[in-house]
């Protein structure tokens, strides 16, 4: 059974930045897309980026805009977001999906992804 974990949300000031990352185990199959998606309150989940098994690959929700980065360990089953230059409206709480297929571009829906954890929240103060 995977098993999808995330930490490192908290709450920062605008224009902070934080680091979350992912670990996922007992995926059926290895080197899969994975991603990063966010809720805010009253609006729908979103895509914020997604990677699959090539290191080059990576897409990003238009409203990044350069501010994150997502990285992956394929030897360890983990993802990574880098986000820097917050703002009060990335408030959210951000889940890792994972076992996303192995096309090289990732999936941006969320049914395309088989594997979730329960969320992290992060909170960006004005």
């Amino acid at each position: 059974q995977a098993q999808v974990a995330e930490s490192g949300g908290d709450l920062v000031q605008a224009g902070g930045s934080l680091r979350l990352s992912c670990t996922a185990s007992g995926l059926t199959h290895d080197d899969t897309a994975m991603a990063w998606f966010r809720q805010a309150p009253g609006k729908n989940r979103e895509l914020v980026a997604c990677i699959s098994w090539s290191p080059d690959s990576a897409y990003y929700g238009d409203f990044v805009k350069g501010r994150f980065t997502i990285s992956r360990d394929n030897t360890k089953n983990t993802v990574s977001l880098q986000m820097n230059s917050l703002k009060p409206e990335d408030t959210a709480t951000y889940y890792c999906a994972t076992d996303g297929g192995s096309c090289r571009l990732c999936p941006r829906a969320m049914d395309s992804y088989l594997a979730w954890g329960q969320g992290t929240q992060v909170t960006v103060s004005s």
